[in-house]
């Protein structure tokens, strides 16, 4: 894994605080911890930081999460520059995570990065319009149905260039788009419907 580096100080906003609603959910996550082991939810509290900071961790929310669970500051900067799942960079409205694993490879993610760098730029780059920003990751867990991108939340399997294209242009347009397989299939069910136990018991 190469080495994950905090934003550079020009992006970086000078502080951070939790907004009241998420000051409120931190404290009820505190209480799900024995006394004197508050500080295991550092996760869930770097990852709320994360959400109200559009999407990526500044060193500013690193270091009220720290404060807010009374550890020192290196410990919060070694969790959150250990984890991809917190972005140490600002990211667009719209992030994609690539699978780029072996399965996603042999069935065409090569296609999908192909459009990632025409339509946003280089990893860990913004449009200028804000929307997007994409990164490679490790397995997304949903090899059956590869070639995936996880969008936000969303996970888009079944990838083409052609399907991957119109789902970034519907994101780019606001228009609603359909996660999870973008063929003719039910979640991770064979293509072309059951090939086995379809006789009458």
């Amino acid at each position: 894994m190469s080495v994950r580096r905090l934003a550079p100080p020009n992006l970086q906003p000078k502080d951070f605080s939790f907004d009241k609603d998420n000051l409120a959910w931190a404290k009820e996550q505190l209480k799900k911890y024995p006394e004197g082991r508050q500080q295991s939810a550092i996760i869930p509290l770097l990852w709320r930081a994360q959400e109200q900071s559009g999407g990526w961790l500044p060193e500013a929310a690193i270091r009220h999460v720290a404060d807010f669970l009374g550890m020192a500051h290196i410990r919060a900067l070694e969790v959150a520059t250990f984890y991809t799942m917190f972005n140490l960079q600002p990211v667009g409205k719209f992030h994609v995570q690539l699978c780029g694993t072996t399965p996603c490879r042999l069935r065409g993610a090569d296609d999908l990065e192909k459009v990632c760098r025409s339509r946003i730029g280089e990893q860990g780059d913004v449009t200028s319009d804000g929307k997007f920003s994409w990164i490679e990751v490790e397995c997304l867990g949903a090899c059956v149905n590869a070639p995936m991108a996880q969008i936000n939340y969303d996970y888009y399997e079944d990838l083409t260039a052609e399907s991957f294209g119109r789902i970034l242009d519907d994101l780019a347009a606001g228009t609603k788009t359909k996660p999870g397989p973008q063929i003719d299939r039910q979640l991770s069910a064979p293509i072309g419907g059951a090939t086995t136990l379809k006789e009458k018991a």
